[in-house]
Parts: structure tokens; sequence; C-alpha cells
């Protein structure tokens, strides 16, 4: 892979293309795009705007809020910053789904693409398996970092989707209607292994857990089945993460993430293998914003219905049936806002530095999780301790992380001029 989501090969950005080859449907809505060889700009730039998500991380919203806590401002910064405790969402809480639902959006065009290659099916098969072992692998990398041992988690968004990355695969060779109908499986089977799996009783160790019996978002009644740590997925992991060598024994984890969260997130990749299938197909380009819209809305309006009456919560920390519909909902109509200025308004040139990190997003992620402290830390050494205090310290935070960022962008770029992509 050149970079994540790759509308090539599955999971990668191929080489930057010109904004003329972005521009598929000429501002013309009613124009047919060229799924054989087009590229489709909105991909590129939603995929980078995920990834700039991700990386402004740096900015410490939520510190330079905790400081000024009579900005509303700074305070509404710092939610849209932060994940939300448990139940509902923020705008950071949909960086993952987007992660996850633009793999499946790339899958159609990388599975054309082997094909105008003449590409053998068990060799699509097998680069499949192994890019599945990678992005496990570096998730599990990445989560080790500065750790004695090895720290076997799967919760990381790589890890997560690298475990869903070979079904989903084999799922893309099959017509539409298949992969309906497994998504409609994934939720009902994912919904029904929590609301069967028992309540704690009596006598539950709630201090093995890591959460308080009464703690506020615990929910009661039939929604408790999706609590804290005391779910399916919970107990799941304490017995399968006890299977690997660790220096103290699993109880959970701290957040309340889970391995087989993976499964719902099969859900969330097989909406955007949907969306990458429209956005393929040789209809008019309206007719592909109609049907993203409508399915954005529905989504929203089924998730927070599930929601709302009980059904399920909305947890995105464990991935509810209810979070794919409702993160699903809003996956489609921020692709189908990139893809109606872009690719139908032709409006491509704004969208030049979030292609740049798009581009590259293996390397934008791994930077982001390794090179943060040491970035900062030069400019101390070289500039001061006092060098990101030119606002004050209740800016400090703010203003250090956009000297991270910017040195992040411009290693991007430096890369992108030279056509340096990182492949897996």
């Amino acid at each position: 892979m050149s970079g994540l989501f790759d509308s090539d090969t599955g999971y990668t950005t191929p080489m930057p293309s010109t904004d003329k080859q972005n521009t598929i449907a000429n501002g013309n809505s009613n124009a047919s795009t060229a799924p054989a060889t087009g590229r489709v700009g909105s991909i590129d730039a939603y995929r980078g705007f995920v990834m700039f998500l991700m990386m402004a991380e740096v900015l410490a919203l939520a510190a330079v809020a905790k400081k000024l806590p009579d900005s509303e401002l700074w305070q509404w910064l710092a939610h849209h910053q932060t994940h939300v405790a448990w139940r509902g969402a923020s705008l950071h809480d949909l960086i993952q789904p987007s992660f996850s639902f633009l793999v499946g959006v790339a899958l159609p065009f990388s599975l054309a693409s082997r094909h105008r290659r003449g590409e053998p099916l068990w060799f699509s098969l097998l680069h499949a398996a192994w890019r599945a072992a990678i992005l496990v692998f570096l998730g599990v990398f990445l989560r080790s970092v500065g750790r004695p041992e090895t720290n076997y988690t799967f919760t990381d968004t790589l890890a997560q989707i690298g475990l869903g990355y070979f079904p989903l695969f084999l799922i893309g060779l099959g017509p539409p209607k298949l992969q309906w109908a497994v998504l409609l499986l994934v939720l009902a089977g994912y919904w029904s292994a929590f609301a069967m799996h028992p309540l704690p009783s009596g006598g539950f160790n709630y201090a093995e857990a890591g959460v308080a019996k009464d703690w506020e978002h615990n929910a009661t009644g039939f929604e408790a089945h999706w609590n804290k740590n005391t779910n399916a997925a919970w107990a799941f992991d304490h017995w399968f993460l006890n299977l690997f060598p660790r220096q103290q024994p699993f109880m959970n984890n701290e957040g309340g993430y889970a391995t087989l969260s993976f499964i719902p997130t099969l859900g969330t990749m097989l909406l955007g293998l949907i969306a990458g299938g429209w956005l393929r197909a040789p209809t008019p380009a309206s007719r592909k914003l109609a049907w993203m819209a409508v399915a954005g809305v529905v989504g929203l309006a089924l998730g927070y219905a599930a929601d709302r009456f009980g059904l399920c919560p909305n947890v995105k920390r464990i991935w509810t049936p209810s979070w794919v519909l409702f993160s699903g909902g809003w996956c489609f109509l921020l692709l189908a806002a990139f893809y109606l200025v872009i690719d139908v308004a032709g409006l491509a040139a704004w969208s030049y530095p979030l292609r740049v990190i798009g581009a590259n997003s293996i390397a934008a992620y791994v930077i982001a999780h390794l090179f943060r402290g040491f970035i900062r830390g030069s400019f101390h050494t070289h500039l001061g301790q006092d060098v990101f205090r030119v606002w004050g310290e209740a800016y400090e935070p703010f203003v250090a992380g956009v000297a991270v960022l910017t040195v992040y962008w411009l290693i991007l770029w430096w890369m992108y001029r030279r056509k340096i992509f990182l492949r897996v």
C-alpha cells in the first residue's frame, strides 16, 4: 500500500493524480463517472480530512479548555476533540468509523484494478490475508511502544480493521445482495450476543471490571446488557487476552474497548463497500448523491431510534449495532458532501492539503503515534522552554500543537512531492 484506504489497492492511496483526473464528473450533476480508470477525488479528500482530525489531537484543545473554564468556545472545541465517556458521540468519535468506512469504499476500486491487471484470484486472496496480518501487527506494535513487553491488545484502529479486512475482501467478491445480507447478519448477530449475555449477579466483582456499580453512565433494565466491562465482549476478552503472555492477568480495558468490536466494525466497512459500489456504478452523479444522502439520513434515524427507544444504546467504544448505523449515516453524508463539492462541482483545489495527508495515510498514522514527543522536544531544545508561550500559559498546549502539526504536514508534503509512499 502507498497509504491508508487506497482506491486502487483497497486500503491506500495511489500516486497523486491531477485535479483534472480527480474531477470525474466535470461539474455536471447528471454526468456518469468513469469507474474503470477515473479517480474519485472525494475519497482522497475525505481520507485526508479524517487523518487530519486524528493528527490534530496534538492541538490539545481539552488542555486549553481546562485552563479557560469560562470559555464556551473552548469547551465546545474540547468536547469535539474528546471521546464521550460512553454513550453518544462527538466529532472525535467519528474518526475511527470513517477509517473503517473508507476501507470499504476503496475495495470495489481495488477489485476492479486487480481484475484489469488479470491478477489470479489466489494471489489476490493471499495479498488480502497478508495485508490483514500486517495491519493487526502494526496495531499491536503501536500499542506496545514504551511498554516493558508486547501489549497484546487488538482494539487499535489498525488492528480492528485488520481483523475484519479478509472477510470484507471475500464479501466484496460477491454481489450487492450478499453484502446487504451479511450486514444484516452482523448487526442482528452481534446485538443478540449482547442481549443474551447474562447481566451481573448480586455478587459480581465490579472492581475486577474496573467500573463502579453506580457509575453515572451505567444503564438499567434491558440496556444494561451493553454497560461498560460487564458485557459479552468484555467476558470474551477476559478469557481471550489472558491466553497471551502478560505481566499481570488481563482484568479489563480502562476505556471499555473490546477485541470483538471488529465484528460490528466489519458492518461499518460493509456500508463503505456498498457506497464504493455506488460510486463505481455507471450512473448519473445526481443519483449517487441521492443514494448516499438517503442512506445517511436512514442510518442516522435508525441508529438514533434504536438508542432512543432502548433497543440498543449508541456506544462507540463497544461498537454497538446502533452505532454502526448512526456513525455510518454520518459517513455517508460526509462522503456525499465531499463528492458534491469535489467531483460534481469540480472544486478540488482547496482540498490539496487534505490530499497530501490522505496520500500517505500509513505514514501519517505512524508519525502521529511515534514522533509527537520527539518533535515537540526538538522545539524546546533548539528554541527554548518558553517557545510556545507567546500567547500566555493557557494557550501553550495549543501553540505547541500547531507547531507539531505543521511539522507533520511538511513531512508528508515532502514525501508527496517526491512520490514516497509507505506500502503494506
